[in-house]
Formats: C-alpha cells, sequence, structure tokens
C-alpha cells in the first residue's frame, strides 16, 4: 500500500513539474512576443531628423536630396524671395489638368507664392477680423508661411472658393502624390502642425510625396522636425 502511495506520490510530481514547465514555456514564448513586438514598434518610429539652415530657410535631409520646411517653428528669412518654384508650377498644372479631365470644376487659378510682406497684411487682417489666437489656427505668422517657399499652392474651384468639397477632397488625398505634391495640413494633425484642416493645401515635394502620403503622416511627423 505504502509503495502504491508512493508511486502516486511520485507521479502527481512529475505532472505538476511537467504543467510548471509548460506554464513557463507558454509564459516565455508570450514575453518573447511582447518584446519583439515592442522591438518592431520602435523600428517603425523614424528617428529625429537634422534641421539645417542656410541663413534662408531650414531644411531637412530626404529621400532623393534636400526639402525645405516652413511650419511654427521653422521660419523663413524675411528677404527669402524665391517665387514660385517652375518644376512645382508645372506640376501643378497637370494636376489641375488632371482633376478637370474627370469633371472637378477645379479653376486654372490658384494661390502660389506670398512674399513676406504679402503675408504681413494677410495675417494682420485676419487678427483684426477674428483676433490672433482664432487668426494663428489658420494663417500663418509673416515668415512662417510655406507659401513663401514657392513649393506650395492654394487649389481653388472655378466659383472662386477654396476647394473643400468631399469629392475633390477625396480625389487630393488619393492621388496627389502622383504629382509630387502631399496634402499638407490633414484631419487630425492640428496638434502636430497648428493649423486646421485644409484639403486644397498642397505643398510640393516630389517623388518622396507618395511615400509621405502612404505613411498617413504630416510631415513634421515623418521627417521628425
Amino acid at each position: 500500500m505504502k509503495k502504491r502511495i508512493g508511486i502516486l506520490l511520485v507521479a502527481s510530481l512529475l505532472l505538476l513539474t511537467a504543467c510548471g514547465e509548460k506554464k513557463t514555456n507558454v509564459e516565455t514564448k508570450q514575453e518573447g512576443k511582447a518584446t519583439s513586438a515592442k522591438v518592431a514598434s520602435s523600428e517603425q518610429v523614424k528617428k529625429k531628423a537634422k534641421v539645417h539652415y542656410n541663413g534662408s530657410y531650414y531644411s531637412v535631409k530626404g529621400k532623393y536630396g534636400e526639402v525645405m520646411i516652413a511650419n511654427k517653428h521653422y521660419p523663413l528669412s524675411p528677404d527669402f524671395n524665391p517665387g514660385e518654384d517652375p518644376e512645382a508650377v508645372s506640376a501643378l498644372h497637370e494636376l489641375i489638368a488632371a482633376m478637370q479631365a474627370e469633371g472637378y470644376p477645379i479653376s486654372d487659378q490658384y494661390s502660389g507664392f506670398r512674399s513676406y510682406d504679402t503675408q504681413v497684411g494677410l495675417y494682420q487682417n485676419y487678427v483684426n477680423q477674428d483676433g490672433q489666437e482664432a487668426a494663428d489656427r489658420y494663417s500663418a505668422r509673416p515668415g512662417y508661411s510655406e507659401h513663401q517657399t514657392g513649393l506650395t499652392f492654394d487649389l481653388i474651384d472655378t466659383s472662386g472658393n477654396l476647394v473643400t468639397e468631399p469629392g475633390p477632397s477625396k480625389w487630393l488625398l488619393k492621388n496627389a502624390a502622383k504629382y509630387g505634391f502631399v496634402v499638407r495640413y490633414q484631419e487630425g494633425k492640428e496638434k502636430v502642425t497648428g493649423y486646421m484642416p485644409e484639403s486644397w493645401h498642397l505643398r510640393y515635394i516630389g517623388k518622396e510625396a507618395q511615400d509621405i502620403a502612404d505613411s498617413g503622416l504630416s510631415l513634421e511627423e515623418y521627417y521628425g522636425f
């Protein structure tokens, strides 16, 4: 009898040990998966970009070359006056033609380059109209406007209004990158960019625009500045 009890006790201990080993193995695998997920997640986070200043504007190094930046933290020199970038203007005309061909009422006219002095008057008018706090959500202070880069354009419809309708707005989100543009201020990005969504506001980037559009990130998030 004692011998049988001893055998049963040994069998029970072996079973408990085996269960403990299985549990440990499962926990180890789960911990390993969690660690791998954290590593993968951290690898997806872009490193903070090194911002360069050449005396007139700030820039970051993109996939295909220098990318000029202008936002609430990185201003342009008051005397920086490049005019509209020829390559960007050519791409814009192609984009507008493509939208018109699909039946969207987009005008050939647009709002492009603005000098520092022009922005002084424009911004002040908005401040006088709505107050500075409200104006800062939709208008750049002088020197901080992307329009001064010569790479940014506001699309206008055939009625003379900024493009805000759902149809053309969705088209731009889906297709602007094919022409080298990104929709600069998108829904849900105001805390990052500092500006309300502007479906009409296009920034020319070039070939890397498709990567940026596919990422769903703002320029600040994508380049890490």
